[in-house]
């Protein structure tokens, strides 16, 4: 069957796409892989690493990069903000902070769906906000999972530490004290797709003076819980 689309490059840069979904591959793999001449699958590979969405290994193999994963997680978004609504609402009644979901995007995160606490002193978080990666407990979830590249790049000039970070991955959480603006604290914890890969943070915050010195000791485990209801949504949407 003839899968030409007619746009040349396209195709044959879907080729080698389609070749590294066997795995790492070697440039002359690949060449035998495609059928395209040697240097024409140097200069796609190339490119293609240049945009992410193909990278190397520390053989120098390539690989299917992470932008692909990005990409995939953004086609599931309709369904964890559809699953997001009651949750959030009820992480907002059961801690009495504003809830909100946050998304990687590039060098940002910018929440997708919230839940604001209706009176009083509080954290306002619309949606299509866009915060920093280098402060707060949500930065902390994105990037913890990460692979050792991103996480040292992500780790340049953040409000937190590669210890941090390993706290997040060992007990599931990340919690924050005044990282993103003074005053404000906040608990989060991660929400993974069918794959397993982190895809986005669930998170409360508000003021320090509510949330203590020690949010996380308050209000990790109704986070978590949160966390795990997404998780579980996205999970059985894809089946």
């Amino acid at each position: 069957m003839d899968n030409s689309s007619g746009v040349g490059v396209i195709d044959k840069a879907a080729l080698v796409l389609d070749a590294l979904e066997a795995g790492p591959t070697t440039l002359a793999q690949l060449v035998a892989a495609t059928g395209l001449a040697r240097p024409t699958v140097h200069r796609l590979a190339l490119a293609l690493v240049h945009h992410r969405l193909v990278s190397r290994d520390m053989q120098g193999r390539f690989v299917l990069g992470s932008r692909l994963v990005e990409l995939a997680s953004a086609a599931g978004e309709d369904r964890l903000i559809a699953a997001a609504g009651p949750v959030l609402l009820q992480l907002r009644d059961s801690t009495g902070e504003s809830a909100q979901i946050f998304r990687r995007q590039g060098d940002s995160r910018v929440c997708v769906a919230s839940a604001e606490r209706p009176i009083g002193l509080r954290d306002t978080i619309p949606v299509g906000t866009q915060l920093t990666m280098k402060a707060g407990s949500a930065a902390q979830v994105l990037l913890a999972w990460e692979d050792h590249e991103r996480l040292l790049e992500g780790l340049h000039n953040a409000r937190f530490t590669p210890t941090v970070l390993a706290g997040v991955r060992r007990r599931g959480w990340g919690q924050s004290l005044g990282e993103r603006e003074p005053g404000v604290a906040s608990v989060s914890a991660p929400v993974r797709g069918p794959s397993g890969r982190v895809i986005a943070a669930v998170s409360i915050s508000g003021p320090i003076e509510r949330l203590t010195r020690q949010p996380g000791r308050l209000h990790a485990e109704v986070v978590c819980n949160a966390s795990r209801i997404l998780t579980e949504a996205l999970r059985k949407t894809a089946e």
